[in-house]
């Protein structure tokens, strides 16, 4: 008989994660791996609660399938992610850690379980797939049409891919929770996250103020024309596109169109002044080596809720600008900007040009 393949699972303790674990054990053997961060610096009572109900969730989902679990303390870990996250609204930008995450934490974690565990595979319960083509791996779109996660996973490299499955790729939301009370698993009730794993209720205002507060500057507000309309508490509190909580009244509808760590200043405009055009896009990930010499025509989304729009790619080394076919919304420094040809990831990096208007595309 076959010695079957063994797989590491990542085990957040939802419910994606525990059906990918489930359907892998029907034919391989499976270990689950969950991430805690109970040693991150500073980490509040409400954070410490919910890492601790993901493990316990976890260590359920495990007994059920009766598969091994290893816990694996991340905090030293998450504390450099969450640094990344202040320096990055320091900047002026909006980061999206968990892009990063994947990559600096969650996949070398995994391959270092395999590694350790002589396990052939990794896995996740992201919904997206990794075809093989050849000796290439390629990242295309899943969800079956209703829910794709590769946005997020734009950053992988080969020898990550290579080594990757999803069980969960051509599944729906839907499916993945019938599947999970079918399987009588614990978590199937359970309520899908949408926070950041290290932000509370008080958002990640609070995440900064904690631990940069002497990077926070007040300063001016002013309108599209640089003429002062006011003050900020501190600008790393807006991002571009934001209209709520502005404080100031200008009698008709005004957004954040751009904020600047060096003069503290924050900039309002109309809708119009929101639309940008042409952006730079700096550390490019390239899904599939090498990097493509000439431009091309791509579908590039700016945002994980942005369905993308058309573009022109025009790669630079490790840069790239972006050329969309008619001007977007809220174009933001410190996104991620992942470049698709039809259901196929081409690559992606993180916007870096300043969201300027149509007219008037500014870069940094």
């Amino acid at each position: 008989m076959a010695t079957k393949w063994k797989v590491i699972v990542a085990m957040s303790g939802g419910v994606d994660s525990s059906v990918a674990a489930a359907l892998l054990a029907k034919d391989f053997e499976v270990v689950g791996l969950h991430i805690t961060k109970r040693e991150l610096p500073g980490i509040s009572e409400e954070i410490e609660r919910r890492d601790a109900d993901g493990a316990l969730s976890a260590q359920a989902v495990a007994k059920t399938l009766g598969i091994p679990l290893r816990l694996v303390e991340a905090g030293r870990e998450f504390d450099g992610l969450v640094g990344h996250f202040c320096r990055e609204y320091n900047a002026g930008r909006t980061p999206n850690p968990c892009v990063t995450c994947n990559v600096s934490i969650k996949w070398r974690l995994l391959l270092e379980t395999a590694e350790a565990e002589g396990a052939d595979f990794v896995a996740t319960g992201h919904y997206a797939k990794a075809e093989k083509r050849g000796a290439t791996t390629h990242l295309v779109r899943g969800g079956g049409g209703q829910k794709d996660q590769t946005y997020f996973l734009h950053r992988l490299a080969q020898n990550e891919l290579m080594r990757t499955v999803f069980p969960l790729a051509d599944r729906g939301k839907p499916e993945t929770r019938a599947i999970a009370r079918e399987l009588g698993l614990p978590s199937g009730e359970r309520n899908e996250s949408q926070e950041i794993c290290f932000v509370g209720a008080g958002g990640y205002r609070e995440i900064i103020e904690m631990r940069t507060p002497g990077e926070i500057r007040g300063g001016e507000v002013v309108d599209a024309r640089g003429q002062v309309i006011g003050r900020h508490e501190g600008y790393q509190f807006y991002t571009i596109g934001q209209r709520k909580g502005l404080g100031i009244a200008l009698g008709k509808p005004a957004y954040v169109v751009k904020t600047d760590a060096r003069t503290a200043r924050v900039t309002l405009g109309g809708e119009d002044d929101l639309l940008c055009r042409l952006f730079e896009v700096r550390d490019v990930n390239w899904v599939v080596p090498p990097a493509p010499e000439t431009p091309f025509k791509a579908l590039v989304r700016i945002r994980y809720s942005h369905a993308g729009a058309p573009a022109l790619v025009t790669p630079e080394g490790g840069r790239a600008k972006v050329e969309f076919e008619a001007p977007v919304r809220a174009v933001t420094p410190g996104q991620a900007a992942v470049f698709y040809r039809e259901d196929e990831v081409i690559g992606g990096g993180w916007i870096a040009g300043r969201a300027g208007s149509a007219r008037a595309p500014e870069f940094t």
